[in-house]
């Protein structure tokens, strides 16, 4: 793992803290391939491994995320039409999220399942994407 004041465009003023949670990240991450191992989550997100298996426990516990087991792989599902876990945050569900998060990823933004399809209008509270 990378420390915050040695990754390139960070100033050690602003080390302590960040826009978007570890959790964020790796949702974004599993959205853009579902299928990723958490070995190369861990390093797209400058975690260590062990954190992106707390975090993926955590998404799956609160309903935000499931998972099959494909041969030795995971095969990660966002539950897109989740509301977003702070009072404060009501109205978005993670599609939202994921779809303004996505918007700046160059070349066209993946859906949250992967599929390459614009995110789904939100539905009842447990449509799996």
């Amino acid at each position: 793992m990378v420390p915050m004041d040695q990754v390139p465009g960070s100033h050690a003023t602003h080390a302590r803290w960040t826009f978007l949670t570890n959790h964020a990240r790796v949702l974004v991450q599993i959205s853009r391939d579902p299928g990723m191992r958490v070995r190369d989550i861990a390093a797209q997100c400058l975690l260590t491994e062990r954190a992106v298996q707390r975090i993926i426990a955590d998404l799956e516990e609160g309903g935000y995320l499931t998972h099959t087991r494909v041969g030795r792989t995971n095969h990660y599902q966002i539950t897109a039409a989740s509301p977003l876990r702070h009072p404060a945050d009501a109205g978005p569900n993670v599609a939202d999220l994921l779809a303004l998060l996505l918007s700046h990823h160059s070349g066209p933004a993946p859906s949250p399942n992967g599929d390459g399809a614009p995110p789904t209008a939100p539905g009842p509270p447990h449509d799996v994407v």
